[in-house]
């Protein structure tokens, strides 16, 4: 699964991308059929001020997971269960 990182107003770190790669990169064993991961990161004025949004493409619907934390990794990290579980159950309405 080919996955897009997009990092608004900075520049993210090759270390960064390594992790979202790692974290993300396996989705496609979830639902086969998922076609590519857009990522968009960002900075926000807040406490919890790393903004985290993966858009994950699949045939007839798209799956969108956004989270804030106080960490790139730490959002990545939940959007990765989360994300998991959306799969999981696309699937399964998909196969009924």
């Amino acid at each position: 699964m080919e996955i897009n990182v997009q990092s608004i107003k900075f520049d993210a770190d090759q270390k960064l991308l390594d992790f979202i790669d790692k974290k993300l990169g396996k989705m496609d064993k979830f639902y086969e059929e998922a076609l590519s991961a857009e990522v968009t990161l960002s900075l926000l004025s807040d406490h919890d001020n790393k903004n985290v949004k993966v858009r994950v493409l699949i045939p007839g619907n798209d799956v969108i997971v956004e989270r804030n934390a106080d960490t790139f990794e730490n959002a990545i990290t939940e959007i990765a269960g989360i994300l998991k579980d959306n799969l999981v159950s696309a699937k399964e309405k998909k196969i009924k």
